[in-house]
């Protein structure tokens, strides 16, 4: 009997150090990234996504991404055609990675030490990704602009995700990202897409014109599913009635969302009874915030929602 529980005693120990460790790994690992599970694995999903786009459809229609990956493909291309050199595997992952690193630097000395970190935990899985996913011999459809197209959307979806949760694919997107901080007007889609003419225009004076335009196909379809879902990127006006005073929406605006918020008493046109009503300006992924948390801070409360607004003036962007 002592010997069983002894047995027992030492098989809680066990579990209690395998919990100690497990959080203190977990605790570790959010202040590192600050990021939880949900976002890394949507940042995974995304670039699995993004990977997908460009091994599947890209890459077998010896089309060009744009931006670093660009590069990497054309230095790739001159390596294994212009060289007559042959290997193995596709080389463009790994220049893609080295190219990235002064881009590391840069985005370590601009932005903060988790974006830092995300950035090259995601530019690590995504070279790995592109490396490891099998590229077939030929494009999976016969008609090269639904390649284009098909492989646009997948590549922009992903890059969005990913976007979204805080880090991004290196490369021309920490460009993107330090300058639409400074600029409301400038987004991470309209820098890559400007940086990718450049790309292209070189692509077109040693591949063919051709190879260009499909491309630059690409690129655009790339960077309107960028845009569409970098939520922090879309902007959008709420509007929230409620029967209470907003004070505790409003604090939550104010602190948690960092955003001004204002807020008038009005008589409602139904039932003829005193409401307030609370106008403020978020970026999508701030108002998702906001609906998340309406039920602890008014759960009878009424939202009307517009995405997608201009705003001219003071806007700061909070993109990670």
């Amino acid at each position: 009997m002592d010997d069983k529980n002894k047995e027992i005693t030492r098989n809680k120990t066990n579990r209690k150090k395998r919990y100690t460790i497990e959080r203190i790994v977990r605790i570790k690992t959010i202040k590192l990234f600050k990021w939880g599970w949900f976002k890394f694995f949507k940042c995974l999903l995304g670039l699995i996504i993004f990977c997908l786009g460009v091994n599947l459809f890209i890459v077998p229609s010896n089309l060009y991404t744009g931006g670093i990956l660009g590069i990497a493909q054309l230095i790739r291309t001159s390596i294994t055609s212009v060289l007559n050199i042959k290997i193995g595997i596709d080389i463009s992952s790994i220049i893609y990675y080295l190219i990235n690193i002064p881009l590391f630097i840069y985005s370590y000395k601009k932005l903060s030490k988790s974006f830092f970190n995300r950035t090259l935990l995601t530019v690590t899985l995504n070279s790995i990704l592109l490396a490891i996913i099998p590229i077939p011999n030929e494009p999976l459809m016969k008609d090269e602009l639904s390649n284009t197209l098909v492989g646009g959307m997948l590549s922009g979806v992903g890059i969005g995700m990913v976007l979204s949760t805080g880090s991004s694919t290196g490369g021309i997107d920490i460009i993107g990202i330090i300058l639409s901080k400074g600029n409301s007007k400038i987004t991470v889609g309209s820098i890559g897409l400007l940086f990718n003419t450049i790309v292209y225009v070189i692509c077109g004076v040693i591949y063919g014109i051709e190879k260009m335009l499909y491309s630059i196909i690409y690129s655009v379809f790339e960077t309107i599913m960028i845009d569409r879902n970098h939520t922090q990127n879309i902007k959008s006006q709420t509007f929230i009635f409620t029967k209470k005073n907003p004070e505790k929406i409003i604090r939550y605006i104010n602190h948690d969302l960092n955003r001004g918020a204002t807020y008038w008493k009005a008589i409602g046109g139904y039932t003829n009874s005193e409401t307030y009503i609370t106008c403020t300006v978020l970026s999508k992924y701030e108002r998702m915030r906001l609906e998340r948390h309406m039920k602890d801070l008014d759960e009878d409360a009424f939202m009307a929602e517009s995405d997608g607004i201009t705003v001219k003036g003071e806007f700061k962007k909070y993109l990670i």
